[in-house]
Formats: structure tokens, C-alpha cells, sequence
């Protein structure tokens, strides 16, 4: 029998194929390229494996197995399956004849592969592009990308692999190491898992239960949101504004076996795609890593000629979600926050969001909204996290747990987990044991277990709404969490003695120094 594939095997082998770009792309561009070559050989591999299977049914009856892979997940037209495009590597146009094989692809798929307004997913990836190089480096990577994806360690056929998720399992592998080389352009794209699980179990969803990420990138956290689930039945939803990173979140959900997902392309504030009719879908549970403090995130104003056209304003949207004030221009974090409370169901929806220390304590048209929802009674919990736990940012960022059926129970929890982590070289990292601590804590208050007051020492504080109130709705989590340590003590006359000590010594050697002076003649 032969030895199955493991998922260290896939990770190995498919960042060693990143080497083709490594050092001459910017690896938040050639992601999608290695992506997407993932994707292609995936496919390809289990029509392979399902083909087989079929001819052995039919004994060897080409024409009947052919039939059968029509009704198959996915059909994989004969020229864009991943043999013919590594049989074409040394043609001059390999570039053009990816992409034709991509486009093949998407038409043979409608149903999974466009989105509902009719864009393709891989309508923004282009393997004849200049970035990849001039002609011949652009080949050269190109024919170096299908011979690593070649080798048998990239063997994907089911029937090779230790395990159904191995595939999902090496996608999320490679978005967090593009991640960790992006810089700062990697917040766009991903949320560190640790933070993704955190969100997760503290928004544990029951089974039945829809589950949106609003701005979902390549929906890492929307995946471990469903994963929390304690069955197979739930449903997962999300939109994304970048094209590229939307065709990657619809390619991790095929990936990781989430075929009926809903990922859809297009700005969540502007322009929201998950509807119902006229309005905005519900969900039992939205989370979200947003981007921080985004500028220009609101009004909307076309100019053409003297003429002006306004095509989208907060102060009159349609679906009326900023009824408790408009956020800043240059600050969208509570238009996020706002869009996702509102698309929670009432009396039971859960929101768990990753917002900048700012969200807390920033005054004016953000004060009165903060106010709005603590008086509202639907903010539950405000966990502040260590600092450098993101990628593109050191800042330290918290999470903002709502809960629209907290019924008799006015207090909000703070948790001040700034302290907790372990330092790794480039960023820090939650380990399983401050996640459960900060999940434990979060869910006796959940269940009604922790009085009003002092929960556990410089870490956990349960504040009344009176208490709030009398900070002015400033949810700064030091107002609530006293971390303030103690000096210990100064022995003022010990530290005399070890003054007159130096200054003793000081004296000696500067008596030697001036003998060594004299005899050197100095």
C-alpha cells in the first residue's frame, strides 16, 4: 500500500514552490498565483481520481465515465487540467494558455465559480501579466511554478492523502506564511489564526446557525467560526472589497469542503450584497477583523462635468443602518461595527469584532454611538489583547463581544489580556492556554455566574452600567482592569551605603591610574 501524504508533506512541498518568486515579487502578489496553481492541481487531481474510479465501475468504458464526471462537483475541461498546462510548460504563450485554462474552467462551472453578479473568480489574476517579469523570466517562473506543483509530494488525488482536510489545511498553512511576509499589506487578507479561534469560541454559534464575516478576506476566521459549530449543520456567508482576495476566500471555502458557502465581491458599507429581498440578510452570528480606522469610507460623490452625483451617503442609506449617528469620514471602525449589529437577529444575534483601543474611549460622533449601544444593553464584553499579535500592525487591538439577547443583565465584562502571550521573533502569539482563560472567563459571565466588581486580579473586572455611565461611556479597559503594579520600596539607606562604596572604589583606581601616569613619565 502506499504511503499517504501528510499534511506536513503538502506544507513543505507547497512553500518550497513560493521559491520560483521568493526574492523578486512581492509576496502579496505572487500568493494568488501559487493559490490559484493550488487550486487548478487540486481540482485536476480529483477528477483524476474520480475518473478512475469510474472507468473501474464501468470496466474501462471511457465513454460511460465520462458521462459520470459530468454530474461529478466539478468538471475540469480537458485544457484546463493541470497535465495539459504542465505538457504546454516550454511553450512561448504558457502564460496566455493558464489563463484561457482558467476562464474554460470558471464557464464549465457557472453555478460555484461566478459570483451572483456575474464576475468570475479569477478574473483578477492574470499569468500574462508584467509583474510576473519580462517574456522570458515570466516563463521561466511560470514553467518553474507547474514543474514544482508536478513532483509526487504535490500528489492531491484523495486517494492519496491522509486525510479529507490536508487541502484546506495547506491553504490556510500558505495564507499565514504570505501573511507573516506581506507586511503590512497582510491585515488585508488574513487574521492570525490565534485571534480567529479566540472570536470563534467566544461567538460559539449553535447548530442551525448562519455565520457572516462582512469583510471576510481570504475568510480564514469565517472558516474557524463554522469549525466551532458542534455539527455539520450551519451556513457561511461573507463579502470581501478586493477581487483578489475574494476569489481566494471562494477557493478556501471549495478547498476546505464548504461548497455551499456565500462569498460575494463588493464594498460591505456602499454597496452590501447579502440580502433578502430589499433587506439586508440576518444572521445568529457576524464576525469580523475589519480594517482599522479606514479613511474615506462613507459619502460617495460622482463628479461629471458641473454635474454631481451622490451614489452612496451614510446619512440617508437605504437600509437605515447608522440610526445611532454617523461615524467620522476618517474613521469607519463603528460603520463596521454598526452593519454588523444590524444584520444580527434581534433578541438572539451575537457580534464579535477586532476594533483599534481608539473605538473605546474616542469622543464626539463616535462617543454618542458607543453610548447608544452600552444604553441599548447589547455590549457584553471588551477583551483587550496583546500588543503585536497582527500582522501590518504592532498597535494593540481589543475585542468587542454584542449580544442582542442579554436580557436582564446590564454589565458589561473587561478583560485586560495585554500581558498575556508568548514572544515569538517577528510577533507575539496567544497559546491554548490564554485563549481558554479569556473563553472561561467570558463564558461564566455569560451563564450569569460573576458578580458586579473584581473577577480576578489585574485581569478580569465586571463593570455596572451605572459604573460606565459615570466614565462617561468611555470603555478604556484601565478605567475597569486597575493593572497598576506597586514599586517596590527604596532602601534609601542601603542605596547611601552602596554609593559611598563606589565612590570608595573610584577613588583607589583613580590613585592607581595617577601612579601609572607618574611612571610612564605623563
Amino acid at each position: 500500500m502506499a504511503i499517504k501524504i501528510t499534511q506536513i508533506d503538502i506544507n513543505n512541498a507547497v512553500w518550497k514552490a513560493c521559491d520560483t518568486f521568493r526574492g523578486s515579487i512581492d509576496p502579496s502578489v505572487y500568493k494568488d498565483y501559487v493559490l490559484t496553481m493550488l487550486f487548478i492541481k487540486y481540482l485536476s487531481d480529483v477528477h483524476d481520481d474520480k475518473y478512475e474510479a469510474y472507468l473501474k465501475k464501468y470496466n474501462q468504458e471511457h465513454e460511460r465515465a465520462k458521462r459520470a464526471m459530468q454530474h461529478e462537483r466539478f468538471v475540469v475541461p480537458e485544457h484546463s487540467h493541470f497535465k495539459f498546462l504542465f505538457d504546454s510548460r516550454n511553450e512561448a504563450n504558457i502564460g496566455e494558455l493558464i489563463n484561457i485554462a482558467l476562464t474554460d474552467l470558471e464557464e464549465a462551472n457557472r453555478e460555484k465559480l461566478y459570483s451572483e453578479d456575474g464576475a468570475g473568480i479569477f478574473q483578477n489574476i492574470d499569468f500574462n501579466n508584467s509583474k510576473l517579469g519580462e517574456p522570458k523570466d515570466k516563463n521561466t517562473r511560470l514553467k518553474n511554478l507547474l514543474l514544482d506543483f508536478n513532483q509526487d509530494k504535490l500528489n492531491l488525488r484523495p486517494s492519496h492523502l491522509d486525510g479529507n482536510d490536508i487541502i484546506g489545511g495547506a491553504y490556510m498553512f500558505l495564507i499565514e506564511r504570505f501573511a507573516s511576509d506581506a507586511g503590512k499589506k497582510a491585515g488585508e487578507f488574513f487574521t492570525p489564526k490565534e485571534v480567529s479561534t479566540l472570536i470563534a469560541k467566544l461567538t460559539k454559534s449553535k447548530s442551525g446557525s448562519r455565520i457572516c464575516d462582512p469583510t471576510c478576506g481570504s475568510a480564514s476566521l469565517l472558516i474557524k467560526a463554522g469549525e466551532e459549530v458542534d455539527s455539520d449543520n450551519f451556513s457561511l456567508y461573507g463579502q470581501e472589497a478586493n477581487g483578489s482576495t475574494w476569489a481566494l476566500a471562494v477557493m478556501n471555502m471549495f478547498l476546505h469542503g464548504f461548497d455551499d458557502a456565500t462569498i460575494r465581491w463588493g464594498d460591505t458599507i456602499r454597496n452590501p450584497k447579502l440580502k433578502e429581498g430589499d433587506s439586508l440578510m440576518k444572521f445568529d452570528t457576524v464576525v469580523a477583523n475589519p480594517p482599522f480606522s479606514l479613511d474615506k469610507w462613507g459619502k460617495v460623490e460622482d463628479k461629471d462635468g458641473d454635474k454631481t452625483t451622490i451614489s452612496f451617503d451614510p446619512e440617508t442609506d437605504q437600509y437605515n443602518r447608522f440610526w445611532r449617528g454617523v461615524p467620522p469620514k476618517s474613521k469607519g471602525d463603528w460603520a463596521f461595527i454598526t452593519h454588523m449589529i444590524e444584520t444580527t437577529y434581534e433578541g438572539t444575534g451575537k457580534v464579535g469584532v477586532v476594533v483599534p483601543h481608539g473605538v473605546l474611549f474616542r469622543g464626539a460622533s463616535e462617543g454618542k454611538i458607543r453610548q447608544k449601544t452600552i444604553e441599548e444593553n447589547i455590549l457584553e464584553a471588551v477583551i483587550g489583547l496583546p500588543s503585536n499579535l497582527f500582522f501590518g500592525t504592532g498597535i494593540p487591538a481589543a475585542i468587542l463581544i454584542f449580544n442582542r439577547g442579554k436580557a436582564e443583565n446590564t454589565n458589561v465584562l473587561f478583560i485586560d489580556a495585554s500581558q498575556h502571550y508568548d514572544s515569538a521573533k517577528n510577533q507575539n502569539k496567544l497559546n491554548d492556554k490564554h485563549i481558554d482563560r479569556i473563553v472561561e472567563t467570558y463564558r461564566k459571565f455569560n451563564e450569569g455566574k460573576l458578580e458586579a466588581g473584581i473577577v480576578e486580579d489585574k485581569f478580569s473586572y465586571v463593570a455596572t452600567f451605572e459604573e460606565i455611565q459615570e466614565n462617561d461611556f468611555n470603555l478604556n479597559i484601565p478605567r475597569y482592569v486597575d493593572t497598576f503594579e506597586e514599586e517596590t520600596e527604596v532602601d534609601i539607606a542601603k542605596v547611601h551605603k552602596e554609593i559611598e562604596n563606589l565612590e570608595n572604589e573610584l577613588k583607589v583606581v583613580q590613585a592607581e591610574l595617577k601612579t601609572y601616569l607618574t611612571e610612564l613619565g605623563i
